[in-house]
């Protein structure tokens, strides 16, 4: 029984929702009353980057809820049609008016607990210029000895940053990073690798 549903109505006839475990399914799913049809929920994909100039890390101080006024990545949601890339390079757009020639797939991070996946990117800022979009205050190149980890909006930011200064200085061509977060009953989060 869930009461505060996140669907209660079917898109194909209007008509209402039960929630259930449909024949031969094993979870479950939104399923109307009228006209039979299954609705499916998945998980989020979210792509953003890490940018970089001269040893320092781009950085954007978000201008929107949730976690306002805290820094993040540029990052945003995957929209319908676009690869992975396009979506952190649009999210690197939009966000902090910035933009690189080359992005590297850096790591993939599954958030079990909020159903979202984030793809993260990795490759050099053009020219070094990034300026606020619409969801951003300011944006800031950080040394890797200055990152804000205090004032970091989400855990999943704090541990690609750690993962990608950790590799720093060391070639590793083609390795993508792959994690789990694991969140506790006391709400900390613990990264499970692979």
């Amino acid at each position: 029984n869930r009461s505060n549903r996140l669907m209660k109505y079917c898109s194909a006839c209007a008509s209402p929702l039960s929630y259930l475990v449909p024949p031969g399914d094993s979870r479950q799913r939104y399923v109307c009353e009228v006209c039979g049809m299954i609705h499916y929920t998945n998980p989020n994909n979210v792509c953003g980057a890490i940018l970089t100039w001269q040893q320092k890390i781009l950085l954007c101080k978000r201008a929107i809820e949730p976690r306002y006024g805290l820094w993040t990545l540029p990052a945003g949601f995957m929209e319908n049609g676009e690869t992975i890339a396009e979506a952190a390079a649009r999210e690197s757009m939009e966000e902090a008016n910035a933009s690189s020639p080359q992005l590297e797939l850096f790591g993939v991070f599954s958030l079990p607990h909020i159903s979202q996946v984030y793809l993260m990117f990795s490759g050099e800022l053009l020219n070094g210029e990034a300026s606020p979009g619409e969801e951003t205050l300011e944006t800031q190149l950080f040394g890797f000895d200055e990152i804000p980890w205090q004032q970091l909006a989400f855990p999943v930011i704090g541990h690609s940053l750690r993962l990608f200064i950790e590799q720093s200085g060391r070639h590793s061509p083609g390795r993508v990073h792959t994690a789990t977060a694991i969140r506790h009953p006391d709400h900390s989060i613990e990264w499970v690798s692979g």
